[in-house]
């Protein structure tokens, strides 16, 4: 089977199309025939630097949706052939995936392989972000970081379809503002300024959630954005900068808190609950209140094109690899 790997960290240059073995499923796995793969910031961050990668070579990937080619001992209620979405600690660049049961999702009526190569991250990390953790409720504000992304994309739908009284967003560039408004945004402001941007649009007042991907100096500003009582959920270190710490000057003065999340973590963690987080996210799919921000797509032998798109900061919505079919 074919595969994309890299052998050392470096630019989208570093990755490579090879020729490897078919894996076979061990226990409690199954092996997916990949149609789709989603391409997702942190498979720029392990090429790069060597996020969350164990040893070299090393072949990236977190998402996959195809249809299952095998299943390993044990393994129940999946059956070989059953369209599936599949989250993967790495490995999804490859036309066979190699998946944990317990992290692959049967797609709901309806909806094709291409759109369910979204769902394993995306879907569920935006529904966590506004519900499980943001506790988001009707007539209250938010503000999303990274509007114009895949889960920025989602998130905004679901603020709305929650009753929010007001959804801002964030994006880098007044090129990717188009595509947020277009999907649940009231207003998107760009530069460093937001939390200025915000207090103007709320008389002052502030925002009652922040979503934050970014870290750093960026998750600082979007304290600074939040109402009393307020709520900021951290769900990704995009910046690159140290580890943020925060604590009682920070908090104490307005009753402020701050929480975090991460699909990868829940995954090892507690994979029952990000199961029925999953099937309560992709509800919200095929009952017509999401629609999946596919936005390009690119051959597998491409990921690199894909890298340097997603690199380059100008992409919106979600990136996928064509792997069946080619």
């Amino acid at each position: 089977m074919r595969a994309i790997e890299f052998q050392e960290y470096g630019g989208p240059e570093v990755l490579r199309l090879v020729r490897a073995g078919t894996p076979e499923p061990g226990p409690g796995q199954v092996t997916v025939d990949a149609a789709y793969a989603g391409v997702n910031f942190a498979d720029l961050k392990a090429r790069a630097e060597g996020y969350r990668v164990p040893s070299l070579p090393f072949r990236p990937g977190l998402e996959v949706s195809g249809r299952i080619r095998a299943v390993g001992e044990g393994v129940r209620g999946l059956r070989p052939g059953q369209e599936v979405a599949a989250l993967v600690e790495g490995g999804a660049y490859a036309e066979v995936v190699v998946a944990d049961a317990v992290t692959v999702f049967p797609l709901p009526a309806g909806l094709d392989l291409r759109s369910a190569a979204a769902l394993p991250t995306v879907v569920p990390t935006a529904h966590a972000l506004v519900h499980e953790v943001g506790r988001l409720r009707a007539g209250e504000s938010v503000l999303v970081q990274g509007a114009a992304g895949g889960v920025g994309t989602v998130a905004g739908q679901l603020a709305r379809a929650a009753g929010a009284g007001a959804v801002y967003g964030v994006v880098s560039s007044a090129a990717k503002a188009g595509h947020a408004l277009a999907h649940g945004y009231d207003e998107v402001f760009t530069g460093d300024a937001f939390a200025d941007d915000v207090r103007r649009a709320t008389g002052g007042r502030g925002v009652d959630l922040v979503l934050d991907p970014v870290g750093g100096d960026t998750l600082r500003r979007g304290l600074d954005a939040l109402a009393v009582f307020g709520r900021l959920v951290s769900f990704g270190n995009a910046s690159g900068a140290a580890p943020w710490q925060v604590g009682q000057p920070e908090l104490y003065a307005r009753g402020l808190s701050v929480s975090g999340f991460s699909i990868l973590t829940l995954a090892r963690s507690a994979p029952d609950a990000l199961r029925a987080l999953a099937e309560r996210s992709f509800r919200t799919v095929s009952d017509g209140g999401v629609s999946l921000p596919v936005t390009a797509e690119f051959a597998l032998a491409d990921a690199a094109e894909a890298h340097r798109l997603m690199g380059g900061r100008t992409s919106t919505g979600k990136l996928l690899l064509r792997v069946a079919g080619e």
